[in-house]
């Protein structure tokens, strides 16, 4: 058995390289490396795939949320609410902006934010929720989208960990991960479900003006070039990552199976351990398992963690001090107990190997060594 990695980008990158070599090359002998026509026709395609959302590709996750707040016109202080379990990325564009990055409790099962948390963190200064996808499932939007209607708040979905998840609607309407609020953000990093081989991202808007606003703001404020009607910054999707991007959106519904087959054997075989709780699907959206995150209880996850990797077998904890705890986000009244299912996730989650490329084998040996390490 080869090495077990927590993803596995070359064997992927194997399977269709004859796809991505072909688009790699188009663009070496264009060389039109900024802008190209595949940066266009990549923002089209994935249009197509979510729905028909207005798609601005650019560098990277952190600056499409950087970019949907400065779209949005916040101003200095301004309060900014967010789950406080979450990746740092959140809450650092927030800060970086001169905004007010306020943390709120997420749900035991989904570990998404909590709507019912949300209201009473709004206060006159609040302009926005930033709900996050996390792991690869969608939050509870429709709630979260009521709460933002009463105090006339935007809301910002960081969906980089879940592209090509869907959600219900209590009326049936079934809406794409990103497409739901007034902006949602993405990332392409290589790891994520629909990975460039360097940094990228998007951002999501049915809002016709306001997507030719954030182009503008990431193309330095520009409309037409050497006229910058707006503050802007420098963010682009360089087209060799849009052109590997277009390649690999094709097996994107390939890739969505083979996590949720991976994740359907890990639930089946660490169902008899009482010790590991399973990932919780919410019956209002679907998983595209961008991690498969265990909760250990009894206070044996770190345990669990050495004895895998003694095995040969890579852990990840997602994430091991909340925000809130953090040195440079800590503030008065952000004490350890301020967020006690935050802080009892960061004792207790686990994520284990998933991608697109696990094999039967992996897959039993890594749950044999789990059973072997409750069970003897």
């Amino acid at each position: 058995m080869d090495k077990i990695k927590m993803v596995d980008l070359q064997t992927q990158y194997l399977r269709i390289k004859p796809e991505i070599d072909e688009a790699i090359q188009q663009v070496l002998t264009s060389t039109a490396f900024i802008q190209g026509p595949e940066v266009n026709t990549f923002a089209q395609a994935l249009s197509e795939y979510i729905g028909g959302a207005q798609v601005i590709p650019c560098a990277n996750g952190t600056d499409a949320l950087q970019i949907a707040m400065m779209a949005l016109d916040f101003k200095p202080g301004d309060e900014v609410i967010l789950p406080v379990h979450t990746y740092v990325a959140t809450a650092e564009v927030i800060a970086l902006l001169g905004f007010t990055p306020v943390f709120t409790e997420v749900r035991q099962d989904t570990f998404n934010i909590d709507p019912d948390q949300i209201e009473s963190k709004i206060t006159s200064r609040t302009k926005a929720i930033v709900p996050v996808h996390l792991y690869g499932q969608c939050a509870d939007m429709e709630p979260i989208l009521k709460i933002a209607a009463r105090h006339n708040l935007y809301v910002i979905e960081d969906a980089a960990q879940s592209l090509g998840a869907k959600y219900t609607f209590t009326d049936g309407t079934k809406k794409a991960s990103g497409t739901m609020a007034t902006i949602g953000t993405t990332s392409f990093f290589p790891s994520k479900n629909l990975g460039c081989y360097g940094d990228g991202g998007a951002l999501f808007t049915n809002d016709k003006a306001l997507a030719e606003k954030i182009r503008m703001i990431a193309n330095h404020g520009q409309r037409v070039k050497y006229h910058h009607d707006i503050i802007g910054i420098n963010s682009r999707l360089d087209t060799l990552q849009a052109a590997i991007l277009r390649v690999k959106l094709n097996h994107l519904d390939r890739y969505e199976r083979s996590r949720n087959e991976v994740a359907s054997f890990y639930d089946k075989a660490l169902a008899g351990i009482s010790a590991v709780e399973t990932p919780y699907r919410a019956a209002n959206s679907t998983h595209v398992f961008h991690q498969y995150t265990i909760k250990v209880k009894e206070g044996k996850r770190d345990g669990l963690k050495v004895h895998l990797e003694q095995n040969g077998i890579p852990t990840m904890i997602y994430y091991p001090v909340p925000l809130h705890l953090q040195k440079a986000y800590k503030r008065p009244g952000f004490e350890e107990g301020s967020f006690p299912v935050t802080e009892e996730l960061s004792r207790t989650v686990l994520s284990l190997p998933i991608h697109t490329e696990m094999k039967q084998e992996e897959l039993i040996y890594i749950t044999d060594t789990i059973k072997a390490f409750f069970h003897g």
